[in-house]
């Protein structure tokens, strides 16, 4: 028999929402974004849905961007991504400065990231691959959200008792903040801030249940489901305080089921350092699924 306590079972634990799918937000020319997020990024248009001009599904490792033509919608927060080479993704991104200019497009290089902010002000912050987020090659770990001061506690409480998946709330260097798990290596960040915060545009986040129907009965009995889109997905608009009912923060939630026909669909990720001048047979596709050696 094996000895007890070999291993801490509980560092497996995801909770009930397993996978973090996209963020989706607004955007008027497809052509800034393509040049933001494909050449800039080095990021992946996905070449089998959403190819016209009405939408655009950027891909990033088994996560993604949707971008639907429209008038712009802006996270109140930033979004982070994972992602190798860091010296080329800034040499990318200086490469794009000229033909953005006349945008909100900036970036800068910090300690530990670079941080990019796309034509209309939606803020990333790229890492490298490593241990701090469980060897992820490319993809995007987590999405950090701006909150009124006091609600950590009652966003983590949401999280645990509505949704049933791990959530804490804490302090860290930056302050107050709440952290939903929403998938293997992914969370929703919480963090409360003193600075008023614009008015909810319509952004959202989309999000993968193990237990879809449990949710869905807590939040109908709340009052809190906006769209009953099909059998394997609804919405939800509000983050309420579980005891009594305070809307605490807004950002729409997409919900879908396990069966849903995209779930765990298969991403294309290419190389952003090949090029017709330099190409390499093989050497195509990003290995974002490969762990980091150490990690």
């Amino acid at each position: 028999m094996a000895a007890a306590n070999q291993y801490d079972r509980t560092i497996e634990d995801i909770g009930n929402v397993v996978t973090l799918e996209h963020v989706n937000t607004r955007i008027p020319d497809q052509q800034l974004a393509t040049l933001f997020y494909a050449t800039g990024l080095g990021l992946t248009r996905d070449p089998y849905l959403m190819t016209g001009v009405t939408n655009m599904w950027i891909n990033v490792g088994r996560s993604q961007f949707h971008l639907p033509t429209g008038k712009p919608q802006v996270v109140r927060g930033h979004t982070a991504l994972v992602m190798p080479n860091r010296d080329a993704l800034v040499r990318r991104l200086s490469a794009v400065r000229k033909p953005l200019e006349g945008t909100r497009f900036a970036f800068g290089e910090h300690n530990d990231f670079v941080a990019a902010t796309c034509p209309w002000g939606n803020r990333m912050r790229c890492y490298e691959p490593g241990a701090r987020f469980g060897g992820m090659m490319l993809g995007m770990p987590y999405v950090e959200l701006e909150v009124p001061p006091g609600t950590a506690e009652g966003i983590a409480r949401f999280y645990r008792e509505v949704l049933h998946t791990m959530a804490t709330a804490g302090d860290d260097a930056q302050g107050r903040h709440a952290r939903a798990s929403v998938g293997a290596g992914q969370h929703l960040v919480f963090r409360e801030t003193d600075a008023p915060a614009p008015a909810f545009d319509g952004h959202h986040v989309a999000v993968y249940l193990a237990d879809f129907s449990g949710p869905y009965r807590r939040l109908l009995e709340r009052g809190l489901i906006t769209e009953e889109s099909d059998q394997h997905q609804y919405r939800f608009q509000d983050i309420v305080d579980p005891g009594n009912g305070r809307v605490l923060f807004t950002i729409e939630h997409e919900v879908r089921s396990m069966r849903h026909p995209l779930y765990a669909r298969p991403l294309v990720n290419r190389n952003p350092h090949q090029t017709n001048r330099s190409y390499v047979p093989g050497y195509e596709e990003q290995s974002w699924a490969l762990p980091v050696q150490g990690a």
